[in-house]
């Protein structure tokens, strides 16, 4: 079997090669070129480009020579943990013997488990969305005597915000608590970097050509593209009740929202860019949950996957900051605008525990059930809008509620007839002795 990390690179490359073959149609239809987003696409890639293609040369030379057998000198620690790693046996995440999931020994401490990183997930998303629409939505700067004041549009500068904070709060803990030893290289993580600074991109990008059904429909039908991604990725294996509820909690979830959000009026049309942007989000973002979930099979923690990804990602967004010069307007927004500067702060201090959450939930549970809840958090944000402001559920929204209640229902008695028929089958040769 050839190496994965090999296999998965002509993934990406498709992945950052479709949106700039799809969108060359729509590029004449525009007044000028520095609103299509095919070129606003290839000047982010440009920049990822001048860490990537150096990274990689660097990375192929080190190999070819031999550099773990023959490397000597003061830079030879740092070269072998980025490179080869501590162990060069399990470099390759093919390689790794599987390691199941962390059981514990009580189903209820698992369900215990299940409901706090669900909640986690919920409080700090839910919370990040209200702070990123003010930011993203208000002016700053506005007086009485008239003046509108400035309006934050860079949305790539808020990304790197939440990434710096979330290397530091990583950092710190790796620092202040004990972790296991780190055996898998740290270029590795830069995979699961990329895919997720590019579906960060996707996502705000696309608001700007999609209407909102059609945002809501890709988002809650995530789980799909996720658990395929897995088969391509880590080779896993699915059954077929998990698909069939996987599909219900789609339709479920997805039924809910338009039915709260059909009395709304948008002033966004569903066009061929929006789709095709949306597609990538969707793929970006299934490829960083899987690409996380197989790197956990080097037995590493939450927090040192957590730095390992954020420090690629402010490596990414930093480059393509600095060459655009965006970086510096930024932070002059930021020193004139004290407001803006606390509202991101608060940002990235909730998309920082949303990372804790997102990386102890994926390595004790997998990458599927953590897409199965944030989808569902988009239902528990609509369902909440309704009891705060009083907004009527239709008879719609409440089928597609039970629906996905349904569903839930059956995969976990689906789950534990699996659990009960393994036991039996591992008990039955001390029967017979």
């Amino acid at each position: 079997m050839p190496p994965l990390h090999r296999s998965v690179c002509p993934v990406l490359l498709l992945c950052l090669c479709t949106p700039l073959v799809a969108g060359i149609g729509e590029t004449l239809l525009l007044e000028s070129w520095q609103d299509v987003w095919v070129f606003r696409f290839f000047l982010n890639i440009l920049g990822y480009s001048t860490i990537i293609i150096p990274g990689y040369l660097l990375i192929h030379y080190f190999k070819r020579i031999n550099y773990l057998e023959t490397g000597r000198g003061i830079c030879f620690p740092l070269i072998k943990a980025c490179v080869f790693g501590t162990d060069s046996k399990s470099t390759l995440p093919d390689e790794v013997t599987e390691t199941p999931r962390i059981e514990s020994t009580s189903p209820s401490w698992q369900a215990i488990k299940l409901v706090f990183c669900a909640a986690g997930l919920q409080g700090s998303y839910l919370t990040w969305g209200v702070l990123q629409e003010r930011v993203m939505t208000r002016s700053y700067g506005a007086s009485e005597d008239g003046q509108n004041g400035e309006r934050f549009t860079d949305s790539q500068f808020l990304v790197f915000m939440n990434r710096i904070l979330a290397l530091t709060v990583s950092g710190l803990c790796c620092v202040l608590f004990k972790q296991p030893r780190h055996t898998s290289p740290m270029y590795k993580y830069s995979f699961a970097s990329i895919s997720n600074v590019l579906s960060s991109w996707c996502q705000y990008e696309a608001l700007k050509y999609i209407s909102f059904p059609t945002q809501v429909l890709a988002k809650a039908s995530k789980v799909i593209p996720v658990m395929l991604m897995g088969k391509l990725v880590s080779h896993k294996s699915y059954e077929y009740w998990e698909y069939f509820t996987a599909v219900l909690i789609s339709v479920g979830v997805s039924m809910f929202l338009l039915s709260s959000s059909s009395s709304t009026k948008h002033a966004t049309i569903t066009t061929f860019s929006g789709i095709i942007i949306l597609a990538g989000y969707i793929v970006f973002d299934s490829f960083t949950s899987n690409w996380q979930d197989e790197l956990f099979r080097h037995k590493m923690s939450s927090v040192q996957m957590m730095f390992g990804v954020n420090l690629f990602s402010c490596l990414l967004t930093v480059g393509s900051l600095l060459e655009t010069g965006a970086l510096f307007d930024s932070l002059a927004f930021m020193g004139r605008h004290s407001e803006f500067a606390a509202h991101a702060a608060l940002l990235s201090l909730c998309s920082a525990c949303g990372q804790l959450f997102i990386f102890y939930t994926i390595a004790q549970f997998g990458a599927a059930i953590f897409t199965i809840i944030m989808t569902l958090r988009q239902a528990f944000a609509i369902l909440l809008s309704c009891l705060l402001y009083g907004h009527a559920i239709s008879s719609t929204g409440i089928f597609g509620v039970a629906v996905v209640f349904f569903a839930l229902f059956l995969r976990v008695y689906a789950r534990s007839r699996v659990k009960k028929s393994s036991k039996k089958s591992a008990q039955a040769p001390l029967q017979k002795v």
